[in-house]
């Protein structure tokens, strides 16, 4: 367990950036939660509430060995709309920006590497704006979110199929 590494994005709906990273060989554990707000240990209605700072995220527990941090910054890019500093497809306001949120220097260089490569493709017409940050305290969001693909798989699905989500990584990737 010791040579597992943190890696913590905010790109919307965190029931959308579980199952992404969920699948992979090397991914210990996707914990959804909330970071970079003021209020300790916010709920949902909280950070809901847009009054508390915090964004929506994943913690990502990984082995470095089996899945390199730079290939989790490949798959994070490919999940959201970097362009987008208003939210994530359907769910607006401050809580589902995207935010890249370093745990040190290495993750830090790769992450501001990964966006300049990704602003250097001509992929997207409008700058990338998702910012880079260290890492904030990490608070677990409650049981209901965690691992809401395979608890709600129907909620799920329909959320994803409404939100334009899927659409949007269809045309770009």
């Amino acid at each position: 367990m010791k040579n597992l590494e943190r890696a913590t994005f905010a790109g919307g709906c965190f029931w959308c950036m579980v199952k992404p990273f969920d699948q992979w060989d090397g991914i210990n554990r996707v914990v959804s939660g909330y970071s970079g707000g003021i209020l300790a240990n916010p709920t949902y209605e909280d950070v809901k509430s847009g009054k508390t700072g915090h964004y929506e995220v994943v913690q990502i527990t990984f082995d470095p060995k089996q899945m390199p941090y730079e290939k989790l910054l490949e798959i994070y890019w490919q999940q959201i709309d970097p362009t987008d500093a208003g939210g994530q497809f359907h769910d607006r306001g401050d809580s589902y920006r995207t935010v890249i949120f370093y745990h040190n220097e290495a993750q830090k260089i790769a992450a501001e590497k990964s966006k300049e490569k990704l602003a250097a493709s001509g992929k997207f017409k409008k700058p990338i704006i998702t910012e880079i940050k260290p890492a904030e305290t990490f608070y677990p969001a409650e049981d209901f979110h965690q691992d809401f693909y395979k608890k709600n798989e129907a909620d799920y699905l329909a959320d994803r199929a409404k939100s334009g989500r899927d659409q949007f990584i269809q045309k770009h990737w």
